[in-house]
C-alpha cells in the first residue's frame, strides 16, 4: 500500500486563517469528488471557521475519561476503519489525552499515512521544536506542545499562511479569534506589533529554507547544473592570506543590499594535504565570516579554479568574490592565475569580483626553502656534491682513467646529479647539471677546450644530458619531498591520536598537556590565556616553563582558540607547517580546562549534595533519637514531681536511673553529631605522638559493661604512633558497637597483635554479623544495618569511628567472624625507631 501525503498550512501565530485555508481545501476537494473526512478539527467557537466546517463528513470523537473530566480526541481507530482518500487533522503539535494510543497527534498522523490516507493538517511556526528557544526569548512564553521539525519538513507540501502584523490584530481586536474578555490580554502581551512582527520573519525563512531545499532536490534529481539565480549568494574564495578578511567584508556588504543574502567562505586545499595557508589567519578569517552570519566551507581539490567554480554552482551561488593575484608580474608566464581562470570559465550566470587588497602584486613571499626540510648536513652535501664533484671527476677522467667515451662520461655526470638531488634536493642537481654539462663540453666534446660543438650529434647529447639531468633532479626531489611530507604527516597524526586518546580517557590535566606541547616544538615556555571580554584583562589559566608569555603580544607563537582565549609559546617563532598541529593542542587544551572546571563544580555540587543529606539526616536524628531519650527523662522528672502519687524508694530509683541512661545516650548522641561535623568540616586536627595501646584500649571501654568485654592486649606490643584521644573515640565506637549487637551472655573479644609495620586491634563479637555487600555501606553517616530498632543510635558511630582512625593514618574495615558473627579490624602505624632513645630508668618499668 502506498503511503498517504501529507499537507501542511504553517502559519505565525494563532488566528492567520489555517484552519479557514484547511477547510476551503476540504470543501474544494469535495466539490471535485474526493472522499474527504474531517478526522479532527476544533473552531475555537469561531463563526467563520463553524460555518465551513457545515457539509463535511465528520468522523466521530473518542470520549476519554480523565482527573474526573471526559474528553474528546480524534479516534484513529475509527478514521482507519473508514479509510477515507483524505483526512482533516488540525492542530498537529497538539498533545493527546493520557489514555490514548499515541502520546502526540502527529504519531497519529503518521498511522494514518502509513495506511495510505492522505492527511491535511495545520501548525504554527512557534510549535516547531527546534525554535522554542527563539520563540520563548521573543514572546516569554515557552511552548509545551512541539513537533519534532523533520516530521513537518517531510510533509509533501507546505503552504504559509501569511497575514501582516496589523491585519491579525485588527482580526484580534473584531472577536474573531479570542472571546471579548480575552483580546485586551492577548494585544497587549502575545499580540503585540513587534511579537508578531518576528514570528512572522521566523515563519518566512523556515518556509524559505524548505523551498531552497525542494529547489536543491529538484537541481539535483534533473541534472540542472545551470544557476538559477533565486536568491544572492555569495562564495568568497580564500587562499589563507591576509587578504581574507577585506574579501569577507566585502563580500558581506554586497550580500546587505539584496534581501536574504548569504555568504558563503571556501577554503581549497589540495589533497595531498600541503598548504602553505597560515591556520591562524584561517581561525581568523572563519571566526569574522561567522560573526557576519555567514558559514565557512572546507573543500578537497587539487584543480583549485575548478573546485571552486564546482562548489559555487552546487551552492547554487549567483556570485564569487576573489582577491586580485598577489603574484608579481613576472610569475604570469607560468599562467594566467587563479582569478583569470575563474572569471573566463565561470559563464553568463556566475558573476566574479576581483577585490584589490593591500597585497595586491607584493608576491606570495619565498616559499620555505626545499632542502631545509633534508636537513643541514644533507643540503651541504649535496652542494659539495654538486658542485666539488664535476671538478673531481674532471680530474679523474683526464688523468686516471682517459677516453672512456663521450657517453660514459655523460653517465658519470648523470650519477653525480642524481647523487646531489638525493642529497640536497633540486637546487644542488640544478648546480650539478649546469657544472657538468660545462664540463662535459670544456674538457670531452671535440674540439675540446673550447666551448663549441663540432659535431651536432654531440650538441644533442649535451642537450639530452641536461634534460635528463633535470628531469631526474625534479623526480628525485620530489620523491624526497613527499617522503619527507608523509613522514611528517604520520608522525603528527601519531601526535593528534595520542593527543586525542588522552584526552578523551581524561588522563592529561591541563599542566601536562602544555608540558608536552613545549616537549614536542621544543619551546621555552607555554601559557593557556583567557580574559573574560574583549577589553578584559589576560589572565593565565595555566603554564609551564620559566617566564611565561603575560599575553599573546608578548608571545612568539600565539593560537587563538575561541574570542578569548589563546595558547602563547615562547622559545622560537614556529613555521606554519608546525602551527596545524599547535592548533589542535590549543583546542584540546581548552577542552581540557573546560573539563577539570566541570569537574570541579561537579565535586562542589556534589559536596553540597552530600551536606545536604546529612543536614536532612541529622534533622532526622534531631527529630526522633534526641527526642526519645527526652521524653524519658521528661517523663521521668515529672513523676518523681508529682505530688499526687507516694514513690518507694525502690521506684524512685528507678525512675533515677531513667533518667541517668537518657542523659547518657543523649550525651553519647550529642558527642557523635560534633565528632561528625568536625569530620565533615575538617577541623580534627590530630596531634601524633608514640603511645602504648595497653594504655589507650582499656580507657575505650569505660563505656559499656564491665562483664561484657574481653580484653587480649599484650604488653609486648610496639609502641604506635597516632593520637591518643582519637584513637580512643574510635576504639570506643567500634566496641560499643559490638557489644550492642553480640547476644546476651556473648562476651566481645578485644585483641591485639603485630604485622610488618603496623598493629592491628581486633573486636570480635558473635552477633547476626553483615553481609559482603553492606561491609562499607555500614561505615557511612546515618545508615544502621538491617532491622536495627529505633533508639539505638544515629547510626554515626562507624562512622565516625573510621573518621578518627583515618584521621591517625589508620585504616578500619570489617571481616565476617569464623563461626558466625562480625570482625572490625584497625590497624595503625607503628611509631619508628629511634636509634638514640634512651633507656627508660627502671623506675619507669611496670
Amino acid at each position: 500500500m502506498a503511503r498517504g501525503t501529507l499537507r501542511i498550512y504553517l502559519g505565525a501565530a494563532p488566528g492567520v486563517g489555517k484552519t479557514y485555508a484547511m477547510l476551503s481545501e476540504a470543501h474544494r476537494r469535495v466539490e471535485r469528488g474526493t472522499d474527504c473526512v474531517v478526522a479532527f478539527v476544533e473552531h475555537h467557537h469561531r463563526p467563520r471557521t463553524e460555518v465551513m466546517l457545515h457539509g463535511l463528513e465528520h468522523v466521530p470523537r473518542r470520549e476519554l475519561e480523565y482527573r474526573g473530566g471526559t474528553f474528546t480526541d480524534m479516534d484513529v481507530d475509527a478514521v482507519l476503519r473508514r479509510a477515507p482518500k483524505v483526512a482533516l487533522v488540525d492542530e498537529l503539535a497538539h498533545t493527546n489525552v493520557p489514555g490514548s494510543r499515541n502520546t502526540k497527534r502527529w504519531q497519529d498522523v503518521e498511522e494514518l499515512l502509513a495506511a495510505g490516507i492522505d492527511v491535511i493538517s495545520t501548525v504554527n511556526i512557534q510549535h516547531l521544536e527546534s525554535l522554542g528557544d527563539v520563540v520563548e526569548s521573543i514572546t516569554g512564553v515557552r511552548q509545551r506542545e512541539t513537533v519534532p521539525d523533520e516530521v513537518v519538513r517531510r510533509a509533501d507540501q507546505i503552504e504559509l499562511v501569511d497575514m501582516s502584523p496589523q491585519a491579525l490584530r485588527r482580526r484580534m481586536a473584531h472577536g474573531n479569534i479570542y472571546k471579548p474578555d480575552k483580546v485586551d490580554a492577548a494585544l497587549s502581551n502575545y499580540f503585540r506589533p513587534g511579537n508578531l512582527t518576528a514570528l512572522r520573519e521566523l515563519a518566512l525563512l523556515w518556509v524559505a529554507d524548505r523551498v531552497d531545499a525542494y529547489l536543491t532536490e529538484y537541481r539535483s534529481e534533473h541534472h540542472v547544473s545551470a544557476i538559477w539565480g533565486s536568491r544572492e549568494r555569495i562564495v568568497v574564495g580564500l587562499t589563507g592570506g591576509p587578504e581574507g578578511r577585506t574579501l569577507i567584508r566585502r563580500a558581506a556588504r554586497l550580500a546587505e543590499k539584496g534581501a536574504g543574502g548569504e555568504v558563503m567562505a571556501v577554503y581549497i586545499s589540495r589533497s595531498d594535504g600541503l598548504t602553505s595557508a597560515s591556520p591562524k589567519e584561517l581561525a581568523l578569517q572563519r571566526t569574522l565570516v561567522e560573526d557576519l552570519g555567514g558559514t565557512f566551507h572546507h573543500v578537497i581539490g587539487d584543480d583549485i579554479p575548478a573546485a571552486l567554480l564546482d562548489f559555487a554552482r552546487g551552492v547554487n551561488a549567483t556570485q564569487i568574490v576573489l582577491g586580485v593575484s598577489r603574484r608579481r608580474s613576472w610569475q604570469y608566464v607560468f599562467g594566467p592565475g587563479v582569478g583569470a581562470t575563474v572569471a573566463r570559465e565561470s559563464g553568463p550566470d556566475l558573476d566574479v569580483h576581483l577585490i584589490t587588497h593591500a597585497e595586491a602584486g607584493k608576491g606570495r613571499g619565498l616559499p620555505v626553502a626545499r632542502g631545509a626540510r633534508l636537513g643541514r648536513t644533507r643540503v651541504i652535501s649535496g652542494w659539495l656534491a654538486g658542485v666539488l664533484g664535476p671538478l673531481l671527476l674532471t680530474w679523474l677522467l683526464n688523468s686516471v682513467v682517459p677516453d672512456i667515451g663521450l657517453a660514459n662520461d655523460m653517465l658519470l655526470f648523470l650519477t653525480l646529479t642524481v647523487a646531489a638531488a638525493l642529497l640536497g634536493g633540486l637546487l644542488p642537481a640544478l648546480a650539478s647539471a649546469v657544472v657538468g654539462s660545462t664540463l662535459l663540453n670544456w674538457f670531452f666534446t671535440p674540439p675540446v677546450h673550447t666551448l663549441t660543438v663540432a659535431d651536432p650529434q654531440n650538441i644533442v647529447a649535451i642537450v639530452v644530458f641536461v634534460g635528463v639531468a633535470v628531469a631526474v633532479a625534479s623526480v628525485v626531489d620530489l620523491a624526497a619531498r613527499r617522503t619527507h611530507q608523509a613522514t611528517r604527516l604520520r608522525a603528527e597524526s601519531e601526535i593528534l591520536s595520542f593527543l586525542a586518546g588522552n584526552v578523551l580517557r581524561g588522563e592529561t590535566g591541563l599542566e601536562e598537556l602544555l608540558e608536552r606541547v613545549r616537549e614536542t616544538f621544543g619551546m621555552e615556555s607555554v601559557a593557556l590565556l583567557e580574559r573574560t571580554g574583549e577589553k578584559a584583562p589576560w589572565t593565565c589559566a595555566g603554564s609551564v616553563g620559566p617566564r611565561p608569555a603575560g599575553t599573546p603580544d608578548d608571545a612568539d607563537v600565539d593560537v587563538p582558540v575561541g574570542d578569548h582565549m589563546a595558547l602563547s609559546l615562547r622559545g622560537r617563532v614556529l613555521p606554519a607547517a608546525d602551527r596545524r598541529v599547535l592548533a589542535a593542542f590549543a583546542a584540546q587544551a581548552a577542552v581540557v580546562l573546560d573539563r577539570q572546571r566541570l569537574k570541579g563544580e561537579a565535586d562542589r555540587a556534589e559536596e553540597l549534595a552530600e551536606g545536604n543529606r546529612i543536614r536532612t539526616a541529622l534533622l532526622a536524628a534531631v527529630s526522633h533519637d534526641l527526642r526519645t531519650p527526652l521524653a524519658g527523662i521528661k517523663a521521668a522528672v515529672t513523676s518523681l514531681r508529682s505530688d499526687d502519687v507516694e514513690w518507694s524508694e525502690e521506684d524512685e530509683a528507678e525512675l533515677l536511673e531513667a533518667i541517668e541512661e537518657g542523659a547518657d545516650r543523649l550525651d553519647q548522641l550529642v558527642g557523635n553529631l560534633l565528632d561528625m561535623s568536625r569530620l565533615q568540616t575538617g577541623t580534627v586536627t590530630p596531634v601524633l605522638r608514640e603511645t602504648d595501646l595497653d594504655e589507650v584500649v582499656p580507657m575505650a571501654l569505660g563505656g559499656v559493661p564491665e562483664d561484657s568485654v574481653e580484653l587480649d592486649i599484650p604488653e609486648t606490643l610496639p609502641m604506635v604512633h597516632i593520637d591518643r584521644g582519637l584513637l580512643e573515640r574510635a576504639v570506643a565506637n567500634v566496641v560499643e558497637n559490638a557489644v550492642k549487637h553480640s547476644p546476651p551472655g556473648e562476651k566481645v573479644l578485644v585483641s591485639a597483635s603485630a604485622l610488618a609495620d603496623r598493629v592491628e586491634v581486633r573486636v570480635v563479637d558473635r552477633g547476626p554479623g553483615v553481609p559482603d555487600e553492606a561491609k562499607e555501606r555500614i561505615f557511612e553517616p546515618f545508615q544502621r544495618y538491617g532491622d536495627s530498632p529505633r533508639g539505638v543510635g544515629v547510626g554515626l558511630g562507624l562512622a565516625v569511628a573510621r573518621g578518627f582512625t583515618e584521621a591517625v593514618r589508620g585504616t578500619v574495615h570489617a571481616e565476617d567472624t569464623p563461626g558466625g558473627g562480625l570482625t572490625m579490624v584497625l590497624s595503625v602505624p607503628m611509631a619508628p625507631e629511634r636509634l638514640d632513645q634512651p633507656a627508660l630508668p627502671a623506675a619507669a618499668g611496670t
